[in-house]
């Protein structure tokens, strides 16, 4: 879908500025009507909060916009495969749709590891939808710690 690539290019973007503050580059974005109502990065360093996931700040950010913590009929647009603690914040928050970009196969909660979306005892259920612009989206994560590599290597030299 046309629309899902432009939105996950925009998620790179704010995954791009958590990788120019020393943040691991996972960026977020909800959309509600075609529209940017939420955004977030990767914070979790830089704030001192193992809470501050990409996912958890664009779904905290929309929160406070739209007035309300039910996210009914919006969608999440995240660079890399959400792991359980924002599943579960995804969940709470009624979010209609996740459309996430590369997988996570250390902590990924959409089958990479485990599925929580798929739960059937949940109470609630979105629909999912991964690998949009997944290369893009590996490509940053992978290409962030190769320079971290590299730093801490020239460092020791």
């Amino acid at each position: 879908m046309i629309e899902d690539v432009k939105f996950m290019r925009a998620a790179l973007e704010l995954a791009r500025q958590g990788w120019d503050v020393g943040e691991v580059p996972v960026g977020a974005l909800v959309v509600c009507g075609g529209e940017i109502v939420g955004h977030g990065f990767n914070q979790p360093i830089s704030s001192h909060d193992p809470t501050a996931h990409a996912e958890v700040m664009a779904l905290r950010d929309a929160s406070a916009r739209l007035g309300n913590y039910r996210l009914v009929g919006c969608t999440l647009y995240v660079t890399m495969e959400p792991c359980v603690m924002c599943a579960g914040a995804i969940l709470h928050s009624r979010v209609a749709r996740v459309v996430y970009g590369a997988r996570e196969y250390k902590t990924g909660a959409h089958g990479s590891i485990i599925d929580v979306f798929s739960e059937p005892r949940l109470n609630y259920h979105c629909e999912i939808a991964g690998g949009v612009l997944a290369d893009e989206c590996a490509a940053m994560i992978s290409g962030f710690f190769e320079a971290r590599r590299q730093q801490k290597k020239e460092a020791m030299q």
